[in-house]
């Protein structure tokens, strides 16, 4: 037998095994990388979400201080207390706390919607507390567009994860057309 002919199946099987073990290594490069894409998006999942609620509990907070001073309707007034002020602040710095998350965690574009609902929420803030004019035509504008923003965050969001994107909902109006205007003196009368 030729040398040739006897280092043929040596070659073979040194090809097979190098085909092998690149092929595996690949495999598990993808497999690695969808493990942790997986594992990211669930903590960005956590991190929008717990931000979203944080938002949203403190702009409900802040409408019924709004409705206690009378520049908002609503059936649930909260007075602006030293323990509900102190309550607020504890609120905010955890809304302030899992806003760092997003950084690290979001896009770009999903980011900057953050800025927006911060914004918006702190101009809810400043109008509920009267650190700022206000009335009920500045309340409501105030409040649409928090509402504003916060759907446009959340729909960045939903785009940022891979989940289908486009509107989760549809225009509602801001307040829904069974409330009509509240006669005046129903208002609250505030401090």
């Amino acid at each position: 037998m030729s040398l040739i002919s006897e280092a043929l199946p040596l070659v073979g099987v040194a090809v097979g095994a190098a085909t092998s073990y690149l092929v595996s290594s690949a495999n598990e490069r993808t497999r690695w990388r969808r493990q942790q894409s997986v594992r990211w998006d669930e903590r960005r999942l956590n991190a929008y979400a717990e931000y979203g609620h944080a938002v949203k509990t403190l702009a409900h907070r802040y409408l019924r201080i709004a409705v206690f001073r009378g520049i908002a309707t609503g059936s649930a007034p909260l007075e602006p207390t030293d323990e509900v002020l102190g309550e607020l602040g504890e609120a905010e710095s955890r809304r302030s706390a899992l806003s760092e998350g997003l950084w690290l965690l979001g896009d770009a574009a999903t980011n900057t919607a953050t800025v927006r609902v911060n914004h918006c929420l702190w101009h809810l803030e400043w109008l509920a507390r009267g650190l700022i004019p206000a009335d009920a035509g500045a309340w409501d504008a105030a409040f649409a567009e928090y509402r504003t923003a916060r759907q446009e965050y959340l729909e960045l969001a939903r785009a940022s994860l891979g989940l289908l994107t486009g509107e989760t909902r549809s225009d509602a109006a801001w307040p829904p057309s069974w409330r009509t205007p509240p006669d005046p003196a129903r208002r609250h009368p505030g401090p």
